[in-house]
């Protein structure tokens, strides 16, 4: 789906999924739910063996099917640009960034997993350890 078709499913009650941040493939961001505000993107799921992730983790998603079309330049930027005033904020580390197919195995696989490398290869780059 791209950009606004997303947006529009999300917005409506049935569709049941919310993020806390769609980006577009030009970078474009919507905040759809505040960070301290529970979205509805994990479903059932585990990590770092506690279960319910949708209680604890910040969901981002991007917008497009990256198995049909890569992320861009753009969306990885501005991923690492939202990332930013958060990740001392909340004393993130690389160890606490997944994907679905991780906290969700078998059931949500929704960003292709050479994408999810290249996005936590940039993450990793922009937050080394200690900052």
């Amino acid at each position: 789906m791209d950009f606004e078709a997303t947006l529009a499913h999300m917005e409506r009650a049935e569709s049941r999924v919310s993020y806390h941040v769609l980006i577009a493939p030009d970078g474009t961001r919507a905040t759809l739910v505040r960070d301290e505000h529970v979205a509805w993107h994990a479903g059932v799921s585990s990590f770092l063996g506690r279960e319910h992730c949708n209680a604890f983790l910040i969901g981002v998603s991007f917008a497009g099917d990256t198995r049909a079309s890569p992320l861009t330049d753009a969306q990885i930027d501005s991923a690492l640009e939202w990332l930013a005033p958060r990740w001392s904020l909340y004393g993130w580390t690389t160890r606490v960034m997944t994907d679905h197919r991780q906290i969700a195995p078998g059931r949500k696989d929704d960003l292709a997993p050479d994408e999810w490398t290249r996005l936590l290869t940039a993450i990793t780059a922009r937050f080394p350890i200690g900052t």
